[in-house]
């Protein structure tokens, strides 16, 4: 009989205390990870999960971080100017910089946004 992998609590929403379905389809996962590259040609079951849970992680860290950029401009309602905002503003995110630089410059000098960085204090209060 199969033994339940480490990362089985992660079905049973052992990781984030939720159970049911994952916020993102694994179908959809499993099919880009087999895109990835030619090598790529059997995926174990655990592998999309532990993806899904990673992806989960990233929208939530980036959404909190945007959230901050909202509450500095005293709104109420997240746009994509504050994804782009908490993008330049952290360097874990340098990777997206490039879709969001863009974009982003010209809504800045359009609504008189401030590109600087946001401190570590800033984004804990």
């Amino acid at each position: 009989m199969r033994q339940a992998g480490i990362y089985s609590g992660i079905l049973s929403g052992g990781v984030s205390g939720k159970a049911g379905p994952h916020s993102f389809p694994l179908a959809r996962i499993k099919k880009i990870m087999k895109k990835s590259g030619d090598d790529v040609k059997m995926i174990t079951g655990e592998a999309p999960i532990v993806l899904s849970k990673a992806c989960e992680l990233f929208v939530e860290e980036i959404t909190r971080r945007a959230w901050t950029m909202t509450m500095q401009a005293k709104r109420r309602t997240l746009h994509k100017e504050d994804v782009a905002s908490a993008v330049i503003a952290t360097d874990i995110f340098d990777f997206l910089v490039n879709m969001v630089s863009d974009d982003h410059s010209a809504n800045s000098e359009h609504k008189g946004l401030s590109t600087t960085p946001a401190t570590i204090m800033d984004l804990e209060r």
